[in-house]
């Protein structure tokens, strides 16, 4: 695998892991009311950023249901994407084990 392309696998996984951690504190503010979802601004940000994560976080979801209003598969995704990176600087660098 070129250099480029592990770079450029890198920083979209570093976009995407970004995405996530603003759709988690996003949802922790219209939880707490500090974001009112009624602005329609907020409202199609904060749908935005669940229309990018759902699809990731809903296979995890029902393997490992949310306990007690806790979900924990944004951060079964999160350790899942900074495994595929480690696997992809080895791979770049030719270390495949």
């Amino acid at each position: 695998m070129g250099i480029a392309l592990a770079e450029l696998l890198i920083n979209i996984i570093n976009l995407y892991i970004f995405i996530i951690f603003a759709w988690v504190i996003a949802s922790w503010l219209v939880s707490f009311g500090v974001i009112n979802i009624r602005n329609p601004t907020a409202r199609s940000i904060v749908s935005a950023l669940e229309r990018l994560v759902q699809p990731a976080v809903r296979p995890i979801q029902k393997i490992i249901p949310p306990m007690g209003g806790l979900d924990l598969s944004p951060i079964v995704l999160l350790f899942g994407l900074y495994f595929i990176q480690s696997w992809i600087v080895q791979i770049a660098n030719g270390n495949f084990l």
